[in-house]
């Protein structure tokens, strides 16, 4: 039995000599049937749907990546900013190096295979501007513009601008106007200009291009706020552009052709004798097209009205943000007169109809007096949404002794206050 024992063992050590003796080489574990996958950087997920920002820089950077995929040998990696195709290579470690203006752009990058297969990552890059720049920020819907109509552009260091160019458009001396509430440049569209999403760029004495983000170009009469909500029989206000085209507008079978007011900005009416409920409004040019509707950054033909006996206090789409400075009309929102609130009785309802701003870090508001006399606990939130206040005579009282009624807090836009 002993001599077994020596036996097998022998055969043991002689079979372990022969494998590690072995020069096959390793076989390959990716191929090009494989579906495709970007394994660096790792972009974040959207929020609410929206894109979430992905690389933050000064626009004295450039946006440097380095990109790792698989696999490696079987792929097409190429990069795209604002849909426009920048790069393209067959790299395993594919490198991108770019400077760009200030601004937000829409960074894609697509990987594909040899044999078809495709997978994507999308995010957005902020470039911001260096503190003496010329730059500029959006602050309502002054962004939505019309050829041969007079813009606005709203920021800081705007004096030191001598052009604006737009669509390949040089517009010289765009015309400085300072405010109490915000300076900006005032400049006229250039009627040659197609309809589209345009990166507009500002330019110094000196030739020097800074970025100032995007506009929308259209010829259409797009209303932009305020045809949500109306009150039947009372003068009803719709703001947007080229409206002094519109012909008609029609709600509930009810057409009306007759405005009390009507210009290119705005148009008022008097809201036919509906019952309170939900209606749809649509309207025609004077040259027989389709009046658009903006809703949620998307154009339609058709817009849903709320019918209702509240009374509108103020509608708009006003961004708050307490990180603003002292002074910065969006730290609060602060547009309704006192005088406003001389006729509401006790026991009335308040309501304040909200919408996140999507790349805010968090949404919390709080109602106040002008005075910053709190009416409520934070109020948090996710999605757009309303709030409803009773308001006691106690806090009529204090709006009237303490500079009005205020929404401070973050990351939201304030669009309709009504009191019923």
């Amino acid at each position: 039995m002993k001599k077994i024992y020596i036996a097998l063992f022998a055969l043991l050590a002689v079979g372990s000599t022969f494998t590690a003796c072995t020069e096959e080489e390793p076989f390959a574990t990716v191929t090009e049937n494989d579906d495709p996958h970007i394994l660096a950087p790792v972009f974040p997920d959207r929020t609410n749907g929206q894109l979430a920002t992905f690389a933050n820089i000064s626009r004295d950077a450039n946006l440097s990546i380095a990109l790792t995929v698989t696999p490696k040998d079987y792929t097409t990696v190429t990069w795209f900013i604002d849909g426009q195709e920048v790069e393209s290579g067959t790299d395993s470690d594919k490198e991108i190096n770019r400077s760009l203006k200030a601004g937000t752009y829409n960074l894609k990058i697509e990987v594909e295979t040899v044999k078809g297969k495709k997978t994507s990552r999308e995010g957005l890059v902020v470039v911001n501007p260096l503190a003496d720049d010329p730059q500029s920020k959006e602050v309502a819907f002054e962004r939505i513009v019309s050829p041969g109509k007079t813009a606005r552009l709203y920021g800081s260091n705007l004096q030191n601008v001598t052009a604006i160019l737009l669509g390949g458009n040089t517009i010289t001396d765009p015309t400085y106007v300072e405010s109490e509430d915000e300076n900006y440049l005032e400049y006229i569209v250039p009627t040659g200009v197609s309809e589209g999403d345009y990166r507009i760029v500002l330019q110094d004495a000196a030739g020097n291009e800074y970025g100032a983000d995007m506009v929308k170009v259209t010829n259409a009469s797009l209303v932009i706020s305020g045809a949500n909500r109306a009150t039947a029989n009372v003068d009803w206000t719709i703001s947007g552009i080229n409206l002094e085209n519109i012909a008609s507008l029609t709600i509930g079978g009810q057409t009306v052709s007759q405005f009390s007011n009507q210009s290119s900005t705005e148009v008022t009416l008097t809201c036919p004798d509906l019952s309170d409920g939900s209606y749809t409004l649509t309207g025609k040019t004077r040259s027989g097209e389709a009046v658009q509707f903006l809703n949620d950054n998307a154009t339609t033909t058709e817009q849903t009205v709320i019918i209702s006996t509240e009374i509108t206090l103020w509608s708009g789409h006003h961004y708050v943000s307490w990180d603003m400075p002292e002074g910065d009309p969006n730290r609060t929102f602060n547009l309704i007169p006192m005088d406003a609130f001389t006729g509401i009785t006790a026991g009335s309802t308040l309501k304040v109809v909200y919408s996140i701003e999507p790349t805010a870090e968090y949404h919390q508001m709080r109602l106040a007096t002008g005075n910053w006399s709190y009416f409520t606990d934070p109020i948090n939130f996710s999605e757009n949404g309303e709030y409803a206040l009773t308001l006691t005579q106690d806090m009529l009282n204090m709006i009237q002794a303490e500079n009005g009624f205020i929404c401070v807090g973050h990351g939201y836009y304030v669009d309709l206050v009504t009191v019923k």
